[in-house]
This record gives structure tokens, sequence and C-alpha cells, in this order.
């Protein structure tokens, strides 16, 4: 069995490589040229970018790359599953959908499931770390599509961001919906909801809005003990540290993930990104 994600999930290529998951890599525009993230580029080309005022852009996995790799599964007898990030937020979704359709005229007996995280960042390599346990341990391809359709459904994905008017200019969010991303110090809370980013809160400085994150997942974090909780940041590994210590002191998770946020995702949030990741259901 192949598991199969895209490079906004943000987890490191080296762990899913050790942990044999093929990526197909979102593109990203820099000033300097397109490059496959993961694979050609790293965050830091990126956050350089951005520090230098610019505005980097990104596309979508290609219906071709999408073709090739799902049909080297296909040709071996392999069954696999995808895990994507949000249909929402990015055309790959689909693009894996018409490419599997396609592939199946070719071989009507490929088994590939193809599982809409509903999340980005780590919120996707969330279903992506259950699914490569899952495998592990032997489970079937059937238990394995039903846990991770179960942990997209059920995943809290919380955001802070210091300047909601980049997420808005890279078109991820309405200017709207910017309404107080100049406001004095304000800072915003974003959640990801039905796969959409959407701002729930405005906090006065960064200390409260990291405080009102911990405080959701005291209170809507379910069996907080048995779970992974996942971490990420762009250029902020001081807040993130610190908000691991807290976690860990506090909280007693299985164990926490810290990830950098990759090409992608931060190409539309920006620096000094910092998200948190769980689930408010757990079985």
């Amino acid at each position: 069995m192949k598991i199969f994600t895209d490079s906004a999930c943000d987890l490191s290529y080296t762990y899913l490589q050790e942990n044999d998951v093929e990526v197909f890599p979102l593109t990203t525009l820099l000033d300097t040229g397109e490059y496959e993230d993961m694979i050609e580029i790293q965050a830091d080309k990126v956050y350089e970018m951005i520090g230098r005022g610019g505005h980097p852009k990104t596309s979508q996995v290609s219906l071709e790359k999408f073709l090739t790799g799902f049909r080297k599964a296909a040709e071996a007898g392999e069954a696999g599953i995808y895990l994507s990030l949000s249909a929402k937020l990015s055309g790959t979704y689909q693009a894996a959908f018409l490419a599997y359709q396609q592939l199946k005229e070719e071989f009507p007996d490929f088994d590939l499931r193809l599982v809409d995280s509903m999340s980005a960042s780590v919120g996707e390599g969330l279903s992506v770390v259950e699914a490569i346990e899952m495998r592990d341990a032997g489970f079937t391809l059937d238990e394995i599509e039903a846990r991770v359709r179960f942990t997209a459904a059920n995943v809290v994905s919380l955001f802070t961001v210091k300047d909601l008017n980049y997420l808005a200019d890279g078109g991820r969010l309405s200017k709207s919906s910017a309404f107080f991303g100049g406001l004095l110090n304000i800072q915003p809370l974003l959640e990801v909801i039905n796969g959409e980013l959407v701002p729930v809160e405005k906090l006065r400085g960064r200390k409260k809005v990291m405080n009102r994150m911990y405080e959701r997942l005291r209170d809507e974090a379910d069996m907080i003990q048995e779970q992974n909780v996942f971490l990420c940041h762009s250029d902020d590994a001081e807040a993130i540290e610190e908000m691991r210590q807290y976690i860990e002191e506090n909280f007693h998770p299985r164990r926490i993930y810290v990830n950098t946020i990759g090409a992608t995702i931060s190409s539309h949030t920006g620096l000094g990104t910092l998200g948190l990741f769980f689930l408010k259901k757990y079985e």
C-alpha cells in the first residue's frame, strides 16, 4: 500500500522519505524563478523574499505530476491513499481526482483512496502521520481510510499571523475578512473551518492570542494525553519553542511534533505565523 501526500503538509521531506511517502510538490514562484516545494526549494528562501518585501506565489500540483505518480502504483498493482491540502484552499485535490479518473480507464482495478484533509500545513500532516502509523501497524487500507477521514473531520487547525493583509493580498483571505489587520497591536486568531481559513477572534498582543490557543486546546482536545499535537511556525523559533514547552508541561500529550511552515503555506501567511493542531474527538 502506497501513501501519497503533497508538500503543503509541512512534514519534513526527510521524514516523509524515511517513511516511504511519495510527495507531490506544489510550485513556488519567486523573483528568481519557479521551484518545486520541498524538492527544489526550502522555506528559508521564501522567508528571505518576504523579508525583502516580496510576495511569493504558488501553483497547485499539475495533473501530469499526479498521472505520473499514480501510474507507477497502478502499474505495480499497488493500492494507495492520497491525503491532500484542503480542496477549498487549492485546486490540488481536484487535479488528483481527475488524474485518478483518467487512470481508472486504463487500470480499472486500481484502488486509490482520495482524502481531503480539510486543513493545511501540519493540520494535513496530522492525518499523514496517522496513516503512516496505521500502515506500519498492519491496518488495512479500509481501516486507514476510515481513520484519516475521521481525523480530517475532527482536526482543529488554529493559526495566528502577524499581518492579515498579507493573507488578503495573496488571495487566501478576503479583504473584508482582514478588517482588523491594521489595528494597533491586534493579533488575529484564525481557524480552518470546513476547509476554509476564517478569522475567528481578535486579541490585543501576541501573548494573549497564544494564551487563547492554549485555552482552546484545554477546552476542546479529547483525550489529550493519547494524542499527537502538532505545532508549526514561519521564522519564529523562539515563540514556537515557548508553545512547545507550555503544552508539554501543562497538557502532556503523547507527542508534540514541531515543524517549519514550508514554502507553499508561508508564501500566503507571511513571517511570524504560529499554528496549533489537535483533534476535538479522539478514538
